[in-house]
């Protein structure tokens, strides 16, 4: 028997694009080599491989470098005053830390696996840190102690809801659980026979999304923990459902998977609006390339899609076509739009965070200083702040004032 969710909250206003301006001709735009300086005044240097195989030296453009991971870092978030970070890595280990100066507030012990997801709560009083073998601990901050454990099977993604303290989470089963936190009440939602690869709360906090291993993407009302709509057959994705984002206005979802696609969808009607083909070398094996990040603009009606190939693509919602492609010379991990304008970060194979554009495709600034692949990056609620973490054993805190 089902106990009831909290009570959801109310979405937000439906997204305003008066005064967009769209080009007729899509742009293809190449990335050139970035030439970076030594700096005396830069923190340390560092050696960057690039996607060719080719080594280079990179001034350090961050502000602070936390150093405490004795293995690669894996995952990161940041507080929503932009005060803390918490990240979790392959040493096992995941420590809550003050941004300014990387003092740590938190060690989180007791994992059995590589920290694979982490993140605070709506109003950062509390952050969860999840390994990949199931072991999920949440934290109180102002007592610095563990109010509730759980152990499930291998964890494929975890997420707070965003306006109250609930967590839902997905399992290599195909499971998904719902917990009110620190009770622990419980909801599962029913297995598919295939894992769950993401998940997202939709705005409105009354629906949540999940993509699947077979390609597959359902849409689940929380309360009654049943599906209202499902992409299946020959609507799906041909492979997994791997990275999704949410409209603000609560319509429309994008999902990005291992079969170089990315799909729009109706959350209303469950109707797939458009499908994005985001292979930018048509000749290549789909398994060689594959869609890794996707995210809607907050300002305009555009959306962003990034492949391990390095090609960051922009599309337009209204008419569904391609705005601009632009070439990266390393695979994206991750893209963020800016909180408030129409630009992107992007991180990289090769170690850089770049700064993009997203009417023109442009690149506006790029920020340099670890020495191996960006794995995650975050960006603080006022837009001031990256926090990037890396196969290098460390984060880095990069400041935004380059951004014009």
């Amino acid at each position: 028997m089902h106990r009831d969710t909290p009570s959801p909250m109310e979405g937000p206003d439906e997204m305003d694009d008066d005064g967009l301006v769209l080009d007729d001709d899509i742009e293809v735009i190449e990335d050139e080599d970035i030439e970076i300086e030594d700096d005396e005044d830069s923190l340390d240097d560092g050696v960057v491989e690039g996607a060719a195989g080719a080594s280079y030296s990179v001034k350090d453009d961050s502000v602070h470098v936390f150093k405490k991971h004795t293995g690669a870092v894996f995952c990161c978030d940041v507080d929503q005053s932009g005060t803390y970070a918490v990240s979790g890595g392959e040493d096992d280990k995941a420590y809550v830390w003050r941004i300014a100066d990387g003092e740590v507030l938190l060690n989180c012990l007791g994992h059995k696996d590589s920290v694979v997801n982490v993140g605070f709560n709506h109003d950062s009083t509390l952050a969860v840190t999840g390994d990949m073998s199931g072991v999920i601990k949440v934290w109180k901050l102002d007592s610095k102690e563990n109010i509730w454990s759980f152990e499930t099977t291998d964890l494929r993604w975890l997420e707070w809801h965003h306006g109250t303290n609930v967590l839902l989470a997905g399992t290599v089963d195909g499971d998904s659980w719902l917990w009110k936190i620190p009770s622990g009440e419980c909801k599962t939602f029913q297995s598919f026979g295939v894992p769950n690869c993401c998940g997202k709360v939709l705005p409105d906090g009354k629906r949540a999304v999940i993509g699947y291993e077979d390609g597959t993407v359902r849409i689940w009302d929380l309360k009654s923990a049943s599906v209202l709509h499902g992409i299946t057959d020959k609507l799906a994705h041909e492979e997994a459902v791997t990275v999704m984002d949410c409209c603000k206005d609560n319509t429309l979802v994008l999902t990005g998977s291992t079969d170089c696609t990315a799909k729009l969808i109706n959350t209303n009607s469950g109707k797939v609006l458009a499908t994005f083909q985001c292979n930018d070398k048509p000749g290549d094996e789909k398994s060689s390339n594959s869609v890794e990040s996707v995210g809607f603009c907050s300002s305009l009606p555009l959306v962003a899609t990034g492949t391990l190939s390095g090609t960051l693509f922009i599309w337009d919602i209204p008419t569904q076509t391609q705005r601009s492609a632009i070439q990266l010379q390393a695979g994206i991990v991750k893209l963020l739009w800016d909180n408030q304008l129409p630009l992107i970060y992007t991180s990289t194979l090769d170690g850089v965070v770049s700064l993009w554009d997203g009417r023109s495709g442009h690149s506006v600034t790029t920020w340099a200083g670890h020495c191996a692949e960006i794995l995650d990056m975050v960006l603080s609620r006022d837009g001031q702040t990256l926090i990037t973490a890396s196969e290098d054993k460390t984060c880095r805190v990069f400041k935004t004032d380059k951004k014009q």
